[in-house]
């Protein structure tokens, strides 16, 4: 199928760029700040449901991440926050924002020599404008003919995006870090997936084995071993 492929398309965080270590830094200063009221443990887990429970009002990304800290404070303290830390969670969100993009080695690599063979496309999750902002800080937007941000990677969503590229599933190639929205989802439409593992994944995007056995799809150490698959 790799000889059929017209559009690759790639997924943005941990993928082409550091983020889930952002993310669990944010959640170690969330639980120092905290501590008074519960466990570290007990305020991981609590973030955690708030997170999931919150996907459906905020979606994915860092704003909706600090409003669920901001509810799971309100929650852990019974109501009993102080305003300054509140200030200070809002602030932990916004250092989030102002990190700067470290890309993964050998991305730029392959894009380059991507570039013109294919038509090369980022498929991501996230809040709209701080994926637009990361785009246009990384240097590599000038390697892509297209960037959808989608409030989830789902067949139903991968579908709409066949769709609007006018191709069949088969000329499709995903490349990302999440075997959950990555690339099983791909799979189950016909699509070609690689599986490039990234040395932290979120809770939510985890599969257990099961679901991921006898698919075919192949799982590379780093971005740059997609040039030797596709040669």
């Amino acid at each position: 199928m790799i000889n059929n492929i017209k559009v690759i398309a790639f997924d943005a965080d941990d993928t082409l760029w550091v983020n889930e270590t952002y993310f669990r830094e944010a959640e170690n200063d969330f639980a120092q700040l905290l501590n008074d009221y519960e466990t570290e443990n007990k305020i991981h887990q609590e973030l955690f449901k708030k997170e999931i429970e919150n996907l459906k009002h905020y979606g994915y990304g860092v704003k909706g991440f600090m409003l669920s800290m901001i509810e799971c404070a309100l929650e852990l303290s019974n109501n009993q926050i102080d305003p300054n830390t509140i200030n200070k969670i809002l602030e932990i969100g916004k250092e989030m924002l102002k990190k700067p993009i470290e890309l993964l080695e050998g991305v730029e690599e392959v894009l380059k020599s991507l570039h013109g063979k294919y038509k090369l496309i980022v498929a991501t999750k996230g809040d709209l404008l701080d994926q637009e902002r990361k785009l246009e800080k990384s240097g590599i937007l000038k390697y892509f003919h297209h960037v959808e941000v989608m409030s989830e990677k789902k067949v139903s969503d991968y579908k709409k995006l066949i769709g609007h590229l006018d191709i069949n599933p088969s000329e499709l190639l995903m490349i990302g870090n999440s075997l959950k929205s990555d690339v099983l989802p791909l799979l189950e439409i016909g699509a070609t997936a690689i599986h490039i593992p990234f040395h932290t994944t979120w809770a939510h995007e985890e599969v257990n084995e099961q679901q991921s056995k006898n698919k075919e799809f192949k799982t590379l150490s780093n971005i740059r071993e997609v040039l030797e698959v596709l040669s």
